[in-house]
């Protein structure tokens, strides 16, 4: 619940969005807009002097990038970020150095997608309000210094055993924070491990980005899933934007539909429809993990899979950056084990070895 106004600094080198966005977010009455800058260099000094909650920045700036301004912001003046940004890979370089969540950038001529970016951005500044403000720059993480993966962590060969189970499904759903949760996992998995599907809730476009980037990183494969993708061993396939991905089976074995539909739970795609798929198609033959973000959206699913048969696991309080979707599965019932992001991958692999 929010208790008091979230001050907001918009900074943003366009004269016209940040007017356009000053105006819009004020019209919310959770919402204060203290202050705009042109650059980062102009918000350092406004920071200071207006002491905002909440910074909305564009990646792309003149004087200083928004991912080296993140970076500098949270050695020296921690602070939760929204991006506001156009299709750009750097968004997730962005929210490993401790950016909260982002929102698409709208097209300015229409006026369907201004309302549903505003809305967006509206609920995306109330949810980082209530985040934790994770960074993920610490000494154990190893930047890349490949041109090609700026900002990646490096990939690294996976020593842990696990037994070669070609039936079992892990399925994976998050949202806000979910994108470094589900890296943390994927990157910690051997070539063995059972076919992942993954549904994050991220718009149609960067879920392509998403998983090339997890694919440079992690020693599984990882790809946006397409209609009609196998499940295979050794393979993650990340829900596209603004479509449904449901569990299949035939004569060949498990593949993925991904289709349009309606929200459900107030997402598409939606972790529950994935993890009720699991459980009709897959059951006990299946492990179900819920990760950080706010709402409930996964948490019936979750139910549904523990019902049939599955493990299911949910991240910690502790280490969410948002403690909803994992929290109302858990007081449901649907969680069998609580575990740390640092801790899920092992406590996945010593299942799966049991089995």
């Amino acid at each position: 619940m929010i208790e008091k106004n979230i001050k907001v600094l918009i900074i943003d080198d366009s004269l016209l969005f940040r007017n356009v966005l000053k105006n819009e977010l004020n019209q919310d009455k959770h919402i204060d807009v203290v202050g705009t800058a042109v650059d980062p260099i102009d918000a350092i000094d406004k920071i200071k002097a207006l002491n905002p909650d909440i910074l909305t920045l564009d990646v792309e700036m003149p004087k200083m990038d928004g991912l080296t301004f993140i970076k500098k912001l949270m050695g020296e003046h921690p602070i939760k970020v929204v991006l506001v940004s156009s299709m750009n890979i750097s968004v997730f370089d962005a929210l490993h150095s401790g950016a909260v969540d982002f929102v698409k950038k709208p097209d300015m001529s229409s006026g369907n997608d201004l309302q549903m970016f505003f809305r967006e951005l509206k609920t995306k500044i109330k949810i980082a309000s209530i985040a934790k403000l994770v960074t993920y720059t610490g000494a154990k993480k190893e930047e890349s210094h490949n041109e090609n993966a700026k900002g990646a962590i490096q990939k690294k060969e996976i020593q842990k055993p696990i037994s070669v189970i070609t039936q079992k499904i892990i399925a994976v759903g998050a949202s806000t924070g979910g994108t470094e949760a589900t890296l943390k996992i994927l990157k910690e998995l051997p070539k063995e491990i059972p076919g992942i599907l993954v549904t994050q809730h991220m718009p149609p476009g960067f879920t392509k980005m998403y998983a090339d980037r997890l694919n440079k990183i992690c020693n599984i494969e990882v790809r946006e899933a397409v209609d009609g993708d196998r499940v295979e061993t050794g393979l993650a396939l990340i829900a596209p934007g603004e479509k449904h991905m449901k569990l299949k089976k035939d004569s060949k074995g498990y593949y993925v539909s991904c289709g349009p539909g309606d929200k459900v739970s107030g997402h598409c795609p939606s972790v529950d429809v994935l993890f009720n798929s699991v459980a009709e198609i897959a059951g006990k033959n299946s492990v179900g993990i819920i990760l950080t973000g706010m709402g409930k959206d996964g948490a019936q699913g979750l139910m549904n899979m523990k019902k049939s048969g599955a493990y299911t696991i949910g991240q910690d309080e502790k280490s969410c950056v948002v403690y909803g979707m994992p929290m109302v599965a858990y007081n449901i019932g649907a969680v069998q084990i609580q575990a740390s992001i640092d801790s899920i991958a092992d406590v996945l692999i010593k299942h799966l070895n049991k089995i």
